[in-house]
């Protein structure tokens, strides 16, 4: 058997996501958030954890899947950043998983768009693929406006 690796992983409307466990300095249930005026539309707000303030980028916005349902409130995978901690909403929070990096793949073909900017392969698992989340390009928030 190969290497293995573990993901923090995830959920987004009905797709399943992982992180580097390696990346990510915690999981949170929801928290209050703050506007921000003239923020992109992917920054759904900043979040005070402990006295350090963290945006928080609407996943699904910034992998153009279709809008949260109004009822059900995101939870925060809040990852390490050069630039300090950034949060990502998350639908819901899945299990912490090692994988042999033998089942990774690179992004399908049939993945295209701003999905296949921001995601970096898959993993086959039993009945479902696992999406690696490229963190880096999916918190760089400078190319947007």
């Amino acid at each position: 058997m190969g290497e293995a690796q573990q993901f923090c992983t995830f959920f987004l409307d009905n797709h399943y996501f992982g992180v580097e466990v390696e990346k990510v300095q915690e999981v949170l249930r929801f928290q209050d958030m703050t506007y921000v005026p003239l923020a992109p539309e992917v920054v759904r707000g900043l979040i005070n954890l402990r006295g350090q303030i963290v945006t928080a980028i609407d996943t699904r916005r910034r992998l153009n899947l279709p809008p949260r349902p109004e009822d059900k409130l995101p939870m925060n995978v809040i990852i390490r950043a050069d630039d300090g901690a950034m949060s990502l909403l998350v639908d819901e929070i899945g299990d912490v998983l090692e994988i042999s990096e033998e089942t990774f793949e690179e992004v399908p073909d049939t993945v295209q768009g701003l999905s296949r900017e921001l995601v970096r392969g898959v993993y086959k698992l039993e009945g479902r693929l696992l999406l690696v989340l490229n963190t880096e390009k999916t918190i760089d928030l400078s190319a947007l406006n």
